[in-house]
């Protein structure tokens, strides 16, 4: 009997595909720029409404077979919906004054990224999650190049599909392999039916690179500088946040939901890949010398943290679902942290931008005198990535990550997640300091715009909320 499509649980999915439709036929029909972005961001608050409402209620699920769903809607999915599309709104309102990109496709595209990412957090099978995901990805491919005028643009972009391509048909291969070994697809049931066997081990590991690379962890990193600093300021904005938030709920479903047996495999190699991140990203970063690649490397960076609670919990001889939970809740709650405090970030360098690409470092030097609110927004990010006070969320971020990590018995990987924090402090600081020295900086916007001022704003209030009220998060998480 073929059973109903539920469309009340498809309804976020329907509200980001008719946002990236709304947004093509204002700009076919008004050409105006504002109008092209109030579209886009009325379509993105929708969104993370409709999700909540869907969230709030029962769990839904459709296109079912016995035992397994291919689509599910519940409270976790609503929070990972409701994310991706603030994430987008904020975007938007950071992209207000980018002028070097034809609004009407870059709007389109983003409501199309915001649209994988929507359905991400449904997804109940390996299909649905890989499609989702590149849903989430291929628009950025189109976005990284939109300055037309700019070869870094076209370097990025280029340097980004490729090496996509690549991820992704490593992934698809070991989807395929674990299909062949357990004639699974769903993660419910994937769990249950993998053998013990070589083939096994080896699509674990080609399941694992291929989403490795959505967030830029080492060795699959090397796309996200050149590809960060050629973009439009708020895009790197949107690869650093959304786009490595669907990377760590791709690398939670996959390997916590649907490879749990394999957990011998894949705790090594978590664990192999948090350390190398952390370190390779931190001391790179120590030698950047413009602000985009700075914050790109220092993403690598913190794409190593946020890997470690999962590697941690893998190596542990007493692997108990209690401790399972507390790896994935530190994991979801470090890159909540993570995701606010880098958006708020980045939308402190577009107000304060020298230039279209985001300037060097030297650019900011006395920012802050000129612009104190939007340079103590940017001083509180970068003290909260470096996990110091007053950036209380970045502080109870990295707290959750060692705890949990010494809560599992993996103490050496404590160790190394303390030192690394320790290093970043050198480039997160030195920063800082550069935003008050001084000589004030020539090439800072005379005028922050409205738009701009207000998703800032919006950000660094969530993240002072997140600091005091860590507990928020955590709960959800």
């Amino acid at each position: 009997m073929t059973q109903s499509v539920d469309h009340l649980a498809l309804l976020p999915a329907y509200l980001a595909a008719g946002t990236a439709v709304l947004v093509l036929l204002t700009d076919l029909v008004l050409a105006r720029r504002a109008a092209v972005l109030a579209v886009a961001a009325l379509g993105a608050l929708a969104t993370a409404a409709g999700a909540i409402g869907i969230g709030s209620g029962d769990d839904r699920q459709t296109f079912c077979v016995p035992d397994a769903c291919s689509f599910v809607a519940n409270d976790r999915s609503a929070l990972i919906a409701a994310l991706f599309a603030l994430l987008t709104l904020g975007v938007i309102g950071l992209s207000a004054a980018t002028r070097d990109v034809p609004p009407g496709e870059y709007a389109f595209l983003l409501a199309c990224s915001m649209t994988g990412g929507v359905v991400l957090g449904s997804a109940g099978d390996l299909i649905t999650l890989i499609v989702a995901l590149e849903t989430l990805t291929l628009p950025l491919y189109a976005l990284v190049g939109l300055r037309r005028r700019t070869v870094a643009s076209a370097e990025g972009a280029v340097t980004f599909f490729v090496v996509s391509v690549v991820a992704t048909a490593v992934t698809l291969l070991g989807a395929a392999l674990l299909y062949a070994v357990s004639g699974r697809v769903h993660l419910a049931t994937l769990a249950t039916g993998l053998p013990d066997l070589p083939l096994t081990g080896a699509a674990v590991v080609l399941v694992l690179s291929g989403l490795a690379f959505k967030v830029a962890a080492v060795p699959f990193h090397a796309w996200a500088p050149a590809t960060y600093d050629g973009a439009p300021v708020p895009i790197a904005a949107y690869l650093s946040t959304a786009s490595k938030l669907g990377g760590v709920i791709a690398i939670l479903y996959a390997v916590v939901d649907g490879l749990r047996p394999a957990l011998d495999l894949a705790g090594p190699a978590l664990a192999v890949l948090a350390v190398l991140t952390m370190t390779v990203g931190n001391l790179v970063a120590l030698r950047q010398t413009r602000m985009v690649r700075l914050l790109a490397w220092s993403s690598v960076a913190q794409a190593g943290y946020i890997l470690a609670p999962l590697g941690g919990f893998m190596l542990a001889e007493g692997r108990t679902a209690e401790a399972l939970s507390v790896a994935v809740s530190a994991t979801v709650a470090y890159t909540v942290f993570y995701v606010l405090l880098e958006i708020g970030a980045f939308g402190a360098v577009v107000a304060l931008r020298p230039g279209e690409d985001g300037g060097l470092i030297a650019d900011y030097r006395g920012a802050a005198r000129t612009h104190p609110w939007a340079g103590a927004a940017l001083v509180l990010a970068l003290v909260g990535l470096a996990g110091l006070p007053p950036g209380l969320a970045g502080l109870f971020a990295k707290v959750v990550v060692v705890r949990s990590l010494l809560d599992g018995g993996a103490g050496w990987l404590a160790v190394v997640v303390a030192l690394n924090a320790v290093i970043g402090l050198a480039y997160y600081v030195r920063v800082a300091a550069a935003l008050y020295g001084p000589a004030p900086a020539a090439g800072v916007r005379a005028r922050v715009p409205w738009a701009v001022a207000a998703a800032l704003g919006a950000a660094t209030l969530a993240v002072v909320l997140v600091g005091f009220a860590p507990q928020m998060v955590l709960d959800l998480s």
